[in-house]
């Protein structure tokens, strides 16, 4: 009797195992066996200041009214510090933010997605912001509340591409043969990315709200499954010099490890002039950031931006 209860329990135990195997390369084949799509991954570059300078000054103005940023940002209640930093900070910068959170809080006002899944919280964000701004937005921006972001420096970068392409992009990660652009960077979507993600979110097959696993995969995996099914792929954003303009780090880490990897270069060796976001900031560390970026200035040095972003009407940044 115990022979044939220990033989029926190694059974079970085996076709378990060979169950979760199945399932597993299964969505391997998912994320990369997809071959529709042909896609040699490159890096993105801001463009050259002496292209901007080319075009006239009332193209000029034309572009930084028609550059219009949605920001996400995604938050849960036990981030009320930095949501409140976040808030009061760089957020006023982009043409509208909105948070969406995992429940009601009543300190702020959010978009209540009533889930702690990050990645339901991610897709159901992205549903509503194409829903509800399709014909309003060309860009979508979405970052957690630990990031700080320099908007106008995003839309300097994008300026010459063309929102009406599938763009995906921010600090790319590779794993094995799988690229994503990582969340803790933030995530930049074009309107023809949101496009083609909204017409996967009610596929299953190809977009699955709970991925199915044996172990959970993060939410910026699961949205570059996704865009993979859709022909988007991920591509890094960089300056001129082949430095990553989008960081999963915080300016005081970055200048720690300059200190040490070059120390008679500390600053340049530090980051990009063109930075987009740092990552890993204190709510104290956003507001130095905010005075450093938007309020500090030497006296003697002129800057001529050859284009100037004008905040939204009604816009309360400075």
């Amino acid at each position: 009797m115990l022979s044939e209860s220990s033989s029926f329990l190694k059974g079970v135990m085996l076709g378990s195992i060979f169950c979760a195997l199945i399932t597993m390369l299964g969505h391997i084949r998912i994320g990369y066996g997809n071959r529709m799509y042909h896609h040699e991954h490159h890096h993105l570059q801001a463009p050259n200041k002496e292209d901007i300078l080319k075009i006239s000054e009332d193209e000029r103005m034309e572009l930084s009214k028609s550059f219009r940023v949605y920001c996400i940002i995604l938050v849960k209640p036990k981030d009320v510090s930095l949501w409140a930093a976040v808030k009061e900070t760089w957020t006023k910068h982009c043409d509208k933010a909105e948070f969406f959170s995992s429940e009601n809080v009543k300190v702020f006002e959010s978009i209540n997605m009533e889930t702690n899944d990050m990645w339901l919280i991610m897709r159901q964000a992205y549903k509503y912001s194409f829903d509800k701004y399709k014909d309003q937005y060309n860009w979508f921006f979405l970052a957690r509340p630990s990031t700080f972001a320099i908007i106008e420096n995003l839309k300097y970068f994008l300026l010459k591409k063309d929102p009406s392409q599938p763009f995906y992009l921010g600090h790319t990660i590779k794993s094995g043969d799988f690229e994503y652009v990582s969340i803790e960077g933030g995530i930049v979507l074009s309107i023809e990315s949101m496009k083609r993600l909204n017409s996967l979110l009610s596929v299953p097959e190809k977009c699955p709200e709970q991925g199915g696993m044996i172990w959970k995969i993060s939410e910026d995996k699961q949205l570059a499954v996704c865009l993979k099914y859709a022909g988007v792929f991920a591509e890094n954003a960089e300056d001129s010099e082949r430095k990553d303009v989008f960081n999963t780090k915080s300016v005081g880490l970055f200048i720690k490890e300059a200190m040490t990897n070059h120390p008679n270069l500390v600053v340049e060796g530090c980051c990009s002039d063109m930075a987009v976001t740092f990552n890993g900031l204190t709510p104290n560390q956003m507001h130095v950031m905010m005075y450093g970026v938007y309020r500090l200035r030497a006296f003697g040095h002129v800057f001529n931006d050859a284009l100037i972003f004008l905040p939204p009407n009604g816009s309360d940044n400075d």
